[in-house]
């Protein structure tokens, strides 16, 4: 009797070790860092598809964003480039440029000591697709942050199951999903948010 209570038990433990060591090498694909991104992915700029990080309050502060829009342009220093970050707000648009530099296929971002933020690339199977991972450390905040961009407003069903596959293995919860019929801002900005007022927002999520 005593066997009979108990093998129910061992019957689901043994399933969630099956499970784990089956999601395992699944999960180590889906999260090993790349060792190169092919360049060319980045002309033209990169469109927000989806995101998730493990701070609430800069969640729902993506949740504000009618559309993302993300460009990197190289300088006469390989390892150092710009990164500019488009959020657009209704009819607003914010410009927010950043200096980078880059260590392979990871970068830091400077941001005048006010925290630290490093990104680098994870795998994706679509083609023109990047997954970058963002940790930030600051004192009121540390987080971790998956996002997948691409060339396109959205993505097929199969490669966004993969970054949800992705969230899973970081135990992140549901992504923002960009809705593909808002508008993207321009490149180029007309009344720019300044680098200090981007900080300074960044710095109080």
């Amino acid at each position: 009797m005593i066997f009979r209570r108990a093998f129910p038990v061992f019957a689901v433990a043994l399933f969630c070790l099956m499970s784990v060591s089956h999601l395992r090498p699944v999960c180590e694909k889906l999260l090993h860092p790349l060792e190169q991104v092919d360049p060319q992915i980045f002309q033209g700029g990169l469109a927000f598809v989806a995101g998730s990080l493990n701070h609430q309050p800069s969640l729902d502060a993506l949740k504000q964003r009618d559309s993302i829009t993300v460009y990197f342009s190289n300088s006469t220093d390989a390892s150092r480039t710009t990164y500019t970050q488009i959020n657009r707000f209704g009819d607003q648009c914010q410009h927010l440029p950043y200096n980078i530099t880059m260590e392979g296929t990871t970068f830091n971002f400077d941001v005048a000591n006010r925290f630290q933020l490093e990104a680098s690339f994870r795998y994706t199977s679509c083609p023109d697709c990047v997954v970058m991972q963002w940790l930030v450390h600051s004192e009121k905040r540390r987080s971790l942050e998956l996002y997948l961009l691409s060339r396109r407003r959205q993505v097929e069903e199969k490669e966004m199951e993969e970054f949800l596959d992705q969230l899973w293995c970081y135990n992140l919860p549901p992504p923002v999903v960009m809705d593909p019929t808002k508008e993207l801002c321009p490149k180029e900005p007309q009344n720019t948010t300044t680098l200090a007022q981007g900080l300074a927002e960044k710095q109080d999520q």
